[in-house]
């Protein structure tokens, strides 16, 4: 049912499939006054909570849950074709800087056409992408996830020991990795660090990656383009330095993001639990 359903929206027009996700994006926000609640409190605690930008927010989610199908499985020509090639072209060199690259695609706007987009204009045999993703819950989604984000020059690593040795080889053969850095770590996989003035529980992986490997890091996200009409792929080159100490590092991560976030507020995914404890880590202030 699920594969049926995902089949119907990627053949759906791309205007068609984000008009039906920002209703849907109403109608979560309509009925769950716990998601409700989260996604204000995040836009206030950033200073973004006007009308405009929760409303557009509230909208931009919803496309964001529908649009993965249209990614996962439309042919390569139709999202080459929707893909605006503002930044394309900073994004293909970082490729070719003799470095390692780690490409932080965080929750905002389309993160899932960047692996596609690389895979793309990637030669595979010398410059893969390796991309940690966490495992869906639901097993019926794993093989459509698995199977939509499989391309020649991507792979697949899960969000586990196994998937962190991947990225350390990847980064030794001078190839590149994909890492959401706001996704909330395991308890002893981060570092508190403010984000939008409130600490939250961040990922020290991307930066250990870089300080040992010496590789490039770089922001790079896909802004929605209104009316369907595709996305723009913007590049960011970390711009502050890392030193290998976590909470300092994890900041630096954070202030970047935040710089990102504020240039396209609404379409920051602001419905996740950012500021959650994870299982077993002490809360932020906590004694030690």
């Amino acid at each position: 049912m699920l594969t049926l359903l995902f089949k119907l929206i990627a053949r759906m027009p791309l205007a068609a499939v984000h008009a039906l996700g920002a209703a849907a994006g109403w109608l979560a926000y309509a009925l769950s006054p716990r998601y409700r609640a989260r996604l204000r409190a995040n836009l206030a605690q950033a200073g973004l909570d006007d009308g405009a930008t929760r409303s557009a927010a509230i909208a931009e989610a919803g496309k964001q849950a529908f649009e993965s199908a249209w990614v996962w499985m439309r042919p390569p020509r139709d999202l080459l074709g929707k893909v605006d090639p503002t930044d394309l072209e900073r994004m293909k060199a970082a490729q070719f800087e003799g470095r390692p690259v780690v490409f932080l695609t965080p929750h905002l706007g389309c993160f899932e056409i960047i692996s596609k987009t690389y895979a793309l204009h990637a030669d595979p045999r010398t410059r893969t992408m390796t991309v940690l993703y966490r495992v869906p819950h639901k097993s019926a989604l794993r093989p459509l996830m698995e199977g939509g984000r499989a391309a020649d020059g991507l792979v697949l690593a899960p969000a586990d020991m196994r998937g962190v040795r991947m990225l350390m080889r990847a980064m030794k053969s001078g190839q590149a990795a994909g890492i959401l850095p706001d996704q909330v770590p395991s308890q002893g996989e981060g570092a508190w660090a403010p984000f939008f003035g409130r600490p939250a529980y961040t990922m020290t992986l991307p930066a250990r990656l870089a300080v040992a490997h010496g590789a490039n890091v770089v922001f790079v996200y896909g802004e929605r383009l209104p009316r369907g009409r595709g996305y723009r792929i913007h590049v960011a080159p970390l711009a502050e330095p890392l030193t290998g100490e976590a909470a300092h590092d994890a900041a630096v991560l954070n202030r970047a993001l935040e710089r990102l976030i504020r240039a396209c507020p609404a379409q920051y995914l602001w419905g996740y639990n950012r500021y959650k404890v994870p299982a077993g880590a002490q809360p932020p202030g906590a004694a030690a």
